[in-house]
């Protein structure tokens, strides 16, 4: 008899997979709050981030814009450029560091509550609910026929979709063009070709993947869901649902009978965005998102049971073992030092990253020149490169040879964020003991801060 109902809860699974799109119920909870609180949270973050304005050398710029043209990554007062890229890396590093740590401890969170995909298909959802009603009238208006209503709400509500696709894309592509000059360009169809790429190939790209790929993003298109399972132990603590009190099922008011405390109502399958039935056991498409906890709480306190049924519970703690100590969890122990180190590195970069560089060129058009003087000079291009966000000056030595000195001018200013090429002549008494090529170092310092220097070598060549 067991197997015959666990056979038909199996086919009635599969069908309801394979009915196509999911109506998922709408649930409150604490679990629900949090993930609006998240999509908020991102979302401020997101569509607010490019209109932040920074006041750098008297004039307002983007605060954060990621200029491709000028190869500058401008983060508030912070500017990055290409050869920055080892930052780049390990923020990247620490991001799948955190990622890895919150897995082990914690399941997909990421999945359930801040992925990209998960917080869209949480915003076309909700307009989707608006516009079409509760989950029942959105299955019952999709399996009708062709009618008026059905296309002005099927209209209106991919039209709303769209907008929101669209002001995606116009925000994305808000950090890499600023989106103050984005806006007025759009409006007289003035943006360039890569601009015009990116901006139908994002907005389409979120129309499609919240709209209408949802669910299937998680449980067949995202790599994570796949290898998830290997930073997975028995002490990590996922969306569960605890067999031992809830089996057997049975339903409420049944007199003359003993069971779980699962009443079999099917509300935590009917809330799921990704159609899970938990009470199978951990899924590949299981997001963490807790949404089927706040339904089962809401259905235990109703009928007078404990919640908890469906908990974040570990394979431990479901099978009643006493949980180890920390230091029996050796991942975390790794996870935890590698993202310590990542931001220990990160931090030591990010303090000792030159805002001066310095190419030194020799003249060699010519090798020598003797003035008439008796001096030996030659001729050298400096390029300096200044990669703060304010104008400065830099002073011009050099020594190796004895009486070598700068002619003319020692002194040069460079813009902010640019490089100047500066050409100067370096001049050596001549007739001495010395002869031949001789090795020289040229020291480029700020002169408002004597510790921001730089030390280049060269050559300089004596008859």
């Amino acid at each position: 008899m067991g197997k015959s109902v666990s056979k038909v809860r199996e086919a009635k699974l599969e069908l309801y997979r394979k009915q196509g799109k999911i109506h998922a119920r709408a649930v409150a909870g604490r679990f629900n709050t949090l993930r609006w609180a998240i999509v908020w949270l991102t979302q401020i973050v997101f569509y607010g981030g490019g209109w932040l304005t920074w006041e750098s050398n008297g004039f307002a710029r983007q605060a954060v814009l990621f200029d491709i043209v000028h190869e500058k990554l401008y983060l508030f007062g912070l500017v990055l450029w290409p050869q920055d890229a080892l930052l780049l890396a390990l923020a990247l590093i620490l991001a799948a560091t955190a990622l890895f740590l919150v897995t082990a401890l914690a399941g997909r969170l990421f999945c359930g509550f801040a992925c990209p995909q998960t917080v869209y298909t949480t915003i076309f959802a909700w307009v989707e609910a608006k516009v079409e009603g509760d989950h029942l009238e959105r299955l019952k208006l999709d399996q009708s026929p062709m009618s008026a209503r059905k296309l002005t709400l099927k209209g209106v509500k991919h039209g709303l979709w769209l907008l929101i696709a669209a002001w995606t894309a116009i925000t994305f592509v808000g950090y890499f063009t600023p989106i103050r000059e984005l806006l007025p360009a759009l409006a007289v169809g003035g943006t360039g070709p890569w601009e015009s790429f990116w901006l139908i190939f994002y907005g389409l790209f979120a129309y499609v993947q919240a709209g209408f790929a949802r669910e299937a993003v998680c449980q067949h298109m995202c790599p994570y869901s796949r290898f998830q399972g290997v930073m997975f132990d028995r002490n990590t603590a996922t969306v569960s649902y605890d067999l031992r009190r809830g089996e057997p099922r049975q339903a409420r008011g049944q007199a003359g009978r003993s069971g779980g405390d699962c009443i079999d109502c099917g509300i935590c399958v009917e809330v799921c965005p990704t159609g899970v039935d938990i009470r199978e056991g951990l899924q590949l498409g299981c997001i963490n998102c807790g949404l089927c906890i706040d339904a089962c709480d809401t259905v235990m306190t109703r009928v007078g049971t404990p919640t908890g049924l469906i908990r974040f519970a570990s394979e431990r703690e479901l099978a009643a073992q006493v949980p180890p100590a920390p230091a029996g969890r050796p991942r975390l122990a790794v996870y935890g030092g590698l993202l310590l180190a990542v931001v220990a590195l990160g931090v030591w970069s990010l303090g000792h990253r030159a805002l001066l560089q310095v190419d030194v060129l020799r003249d060699r058009g010519a090798l020598l020149r003797e003035t008439p003087a008796g001096r030996i000079e030659n001729a050298y291009t400096l390029k300096l490169k200044n990669l703060d966000d304010a104008p400065r000056e830099f002073v011009v030595e050099v020594s190796g040879v004895p009486g070598i000195e700068v002619v003319g001018e020692r002194v040069f200013a460079v813009a902010a964020g640019s490089v100047r090429p500066v050409s100067l002549t370096l001049s050596a008494p001549g007739g001495t003991a010395l002869s031949g090529v001789r090795p020289i170092t040229f020291r480029i310092a700020a002169t408002h801060d004597a510790t921001r220097k730089v030390l280049e070598p060269s050559r300089f060549i004596l008859p």
